[in-house]
């Protein structure tokens, strides 16, 4: 593909999905239009990663303290993620995609529940994408359900020892490679309680258009950006 010839491919990328309500306010529209115009750029990112070959997309949906926003407004962004799973699951089928859920799925209604586990079962053996998309997430609570679980195994004697990669079986990203790219749009510099653990090492990239304008173009632009890092991962450069 010539938009990608000498581009350095990261194997995950995850994207901070932000700018919905200030996209459709600039428009003096109702944010939930933000939103719905977002699942289309959501759609595009997605299919982009597709063809790219990059095995796993991360994408940072709706957080833990997302539950605290006017009721009306959650009620349409949980009918949104109904559409959503509505509409892509033929799309997850015919590209190989697997969707995967990180978070707390027992906050969501239990409708919206099993519709979620469907889509991850119907989609469990496709193998050239993982897409996860965190939805009721919470890195400390990550975190902390992973300690928990680490604590009481130790407990058990069904561990012997804890180290880093112990620790990363416990979360609620195990088997899936730490984010090589973090993308955050809107122009925020702050990580939002996200993949907190994750991102140790994870290069970030900040763009200040919003989430719903954020397209096939603009990721390319990151991507171009992420290959001419030099990622050392805390090593000297050497001479």
């Amino acid at each position: 593909m010539s938009e990608l010839k000498d581009i350095k491919l990261p194997m995950h990328v995850a994207i901070i999905m932000d700018g919905n309500g200030r996209w459709a306010r600039q428009r003096n529209l109702p944010r939930v239009e933000g939103h719905l115009v977002g699942m289309e750029s959501v759609r595009d990112i997605v299919t982009a990663t597709r063809s790219f070959s990059i095995p796993y997309l991360t994408l940072y949906a709706f957080s833990k303290e997302n539950w605290t926003r006017p009721k009306e407004e959650v009620k349409r962004l949980l009918e949104i993620l109904d559409i959503y799973l509505e509409q892509e699951l033929p799309l997850m089928m015919e590209k190989d995609i697997r969707f995967n859920i990180i978070g707390d799925l027992n906050d969501f209604p239990e409708r919206i529940q099993e519709k979620l586990k469907d889509v991850m079962k119907k989609t469990g053996k496709n193998k050239e994408l993982c897409l996860n998309i965190a939805l009721s997430y919470s890195g400390r609570k990550e975190i902390l359900h992973a300690a928990r679980g680490i604590a009481e195994d130790y407990k058990n004697g069904r561990i012997k020892k804890i180290d880093e990669r112990v620790f990363s079986r416990y979360l609620w990203t195990k088997g899936i490679p730490d984010p090589d790219l973090l993308i955050r749009t809107s122009g925020e510099l702050r990580i939002s309680n996200f993949l907190l653990w994750q991102i140790a090492y994870t290069e970030i990239y900040v763009t200040d258009i919003l989430w719903p304008d954020f397209r096939k173009e603009a990721y390319l632009e990151a991507l171009r950006e992420y290959s001419r890092r030099d990622r050392r991962f805390g090593r000297v450069k050497e001479a």
